[in-house]
């Protein structure tokens, strides 16, 4: 017995190949309509170093310093007016007590007012001069007694020689270098190292300086706060006496000392 009939493989053929076709376009479709996750992913990933937006250095506010003028004579001038009482009009005091100020430099002049000012360097009178000034005040001051000329005293010849071997030579078997070698062989300083003009520089104010130096006393306490007191510390009175009274004869040819007092 045979069900087999004309019609039957063909019906069966043809549902079959529907079967499929409707399956393959289900699975076409569900693919269309499924997000594109591997694009979009890429496209929204971002490293924290591309998302990281450099911002421009900021521009520094002006400072005082910036600010700051080269030292103004004419200025100064008005400024120093009160320091005349006790260091000269002109920078050239009268009073051995008080230092001469006349062609010293600027630099050394505005280092010692802000130690004045600050207290690293102790003086009641001139801590309440510079408690007032300005750093360009300083610069000016500075400047006017940098412009005048001081004038040298006259040395003891008994001290000459002793105190002439020291600020030139030294001592090397003491540890005591040449004066000159910071100081200048003429005493004019060293306005670049800020050195001081010791050249016709008051005998007597000299001499108490070193002698407070010898016993301790510094100006401030940095590196070069440190030079003299070391210094001074070998100094005996004999060759602080010497010193004291060279420097203030030391003069150049075309800035004769004063006539000695008969």
């Amino acid at each position: 017995m045979s069900f087999r009939s004309a019609g039957f493989r063909p019906a069966v053929l043809g549902s079959a190949v529907a079967l499929v076709f409707a399956l393959s376009a289900g699975a076409l479709m569900a693919q269309d309509a499924q997000p594109e996750a591997a694009p979009a992913a890429a496209s929204t990933a971002v490293t924290p170093a591309a998302a990281t937006t450099v911002a421009p250095a900021p521009v520094a506010a002006p400072t005082v310093a910036d600010a700051l003028k080269p030292g103004d004579a004419t200025a100064g001038q008005a400024k120093a007016a009160v320091c005349g009482a006790c260091h000269g009009m002109d920078g050239n005091s009268t009073n051995p007590q008080f230092p001469k100020l006349a062609g010293q430099s600027a630099q050394y002049i505005v280092r010692q007012l802000n130690d004045f000012k600050s207290g690293k360097r102790a003086n009641p009178i001139m801590s309440g001069m510079a408690a007032s000034l300005s750093e360009q005040d300083m610069h000016n001051v500075g400047a006017y007694f940098a412009s005048k000329t001081s004038v040298p005293g006259v040395a003891d010849q008994a001290l000459v020689e002793h105190g002439e071997k020291l600020f030139r030579q030294g001592d090397l078997k003491r540890g005591i270098p040449a004066c000159m070698a910071c100081h200048s062989i003429n005493g004019r300083g060293n306005p670049g190292a800020i050195y001081p003009q010791l050249a016709g520089q008051h005998a007597g104010y000299v001499q108490a300086t070193l002698k407070a130096w010898h016993d301790g006393t510094k100006w401030g306490d940095d590196g070069r706060a440190q030079i003299m007191p070391s210094i001074a510390s070998k100094l005996t009175g004999d060759d602080i006496a010497a010193l004291a009274s060279y420097v203030e004869g030391l003069h150049s040819t075309d800035n004769p000392p004063a006539a000695a007092a008969p």
